[in-house]
């Protein structure tokens, strides 16, 4: 089962460079007996068995970020970029899903498996296309929860990308510079956490701001800095509660001409999504781990992931699993141990005989 892993890992795909993955994962599908698999409009990889009413989705990514992995075998281990995020998890959908090939149609299901273009990067193209062309009566989403990990939910984000730019003028003026307006708003934002997270231990509940990236620089006669920040949210608090706190902080802070000293614009906008852990899609991973003697654990992501994208729009039971330890995602250590792997696997085709039974 980890050759066709292996294969998928070894096609780079860059986040909006996925081409050549996508042929390669549906020219695999079409041998391993799925109906139907194509390309569809917005560059993703699609598998289809069945022709049954209701759908199962299982939406993967095929992207990645950036840096490259050695591709090897090491100590029972898969080593290369994509191996847990989340070429491992998409690859075990399309083995899971052509062991239940049967079952599906014998049911009157249709099996769905997508393999996503851009998820790593603010756009999530891939999973608004496919948001838009099915409705399944359960989803599952590709990215790293362990093999016996099932996770239930992934917190909010927004990205806020702030500039601030005025003449040049003597250090020692009185005034604040393109720079220090910039911190002025990093720590408006900090004070702000600060104060929701009062209280509240759980990371999943708590705002969690980052600030990603500053640059400054001048040419004698104007100076200006730039800076990211990126803000991990909780259920309670949505983007657009943060996007109008700092629209306000800005119009609070203006030149003597009533000027505003920092403009911000902003990427990314993600709802924080939580699913029941009591639903049948829940308890029928819940009882396939248990099957393979491991114990289940539901998990709460702090990042952002497709998850967020489709669920608010199907609203459907919906978790989150696959092989692989999400604290190596983007790391230069990235590998994927290989009986784990095909643990996932099996749970996932367990998985999906019990919901279809």
């Amino acid at each position: 089962m980890i050759e066709l892993l292996e294969q998928c890992v070894r096609i780079p795909s860059l986040s909006g460079q996925e081409r050549g993955v996508a042929e390669f994962l549906c020219s695999a599908m079409r041998e391993r007996g799925f109906d139907r698999a194509f390309i569809d409009e917005a560059g993703n990889a699609v598998g289809v068995i069945g022709k049954g009413a209701q759908q199962i989705v299982l939406l993967g990514h095929m992207d990645t970020v950036g840096g490259a992995v050695p591709v090897r075998y090491a100590n029972g281990a898969l080593y290369g970029r994509g191996t847990v995020d989340a070429k491992g998890a998409l690859c075990a959908f399309v083995l899971a899903a052509e062991q239940v090939a049967a079952q599906a149609r014998e049911r009157d299901w249709t099996l769905i498996v997508i393999g996503a273009v851009e998820e790593e990067c603010a756009s999530s193209k891939g999973a608004r296309f496919a948001a838009t062309q099915y409705q399944p009566r359960y989803c599952i989403i590709g990215e790293p929860s362990s093999a016996e990990g099932i996770t239930l939910g992934y917190k909010g984000r927004l990205l806020i990308h702030a500039r601030a730019e005025h003449p040049s003028r003597h250090t020692a003026a009185p005034l604040p510079n393109a720079i220090e307006q910039l911190v002025a708003l990093w720590n408006h934002v900090a004070a702000l956490a600060e104060a929701w997270n009062e209280g509240k231990p759980r990371a999943f509940d708590r705002i969690l701001p980052s600030l990603r990236r500053v640059q400054s620089g001048g040419d004698g006669l104007r100076e200006w800095c730039e800076m990211t920040l990126a803000v991990r949210l909780p259920l309670e608090f949505g983007p657009q509660q943060l996007r109008e706190a700092v629209e306000a902080w800005c119009r609070s802070q203006r030149d003597r001409s009533n000027v505003p000293l920092v403009q911000v614009s902003f990427e990314g906008a993600e709802q924080a999504w939580v699913s029941p852990k009591d639903s049948p899609l829940a308890r029928a991973f819940v009882d396939a781990i248990r099957a393979e003697g491991m114990r289940p654990a539901f998990k709460y992501k702090t990042g952002t992931a497709d998850f967020n994208v489709v669920g608010p729009v199907w609203r459907c039971p919906i978790v989150a699993y696959g092989p692989g330890d999400s604290e190596l995602d983007h790391t230069p250590e990235e590998h994927l141990p290989i009986d784990e792997f095909e643990k996932a696997v099996r749970v996932l085709a367990r998985a999906l005989r019990i919901l279809m039974a």
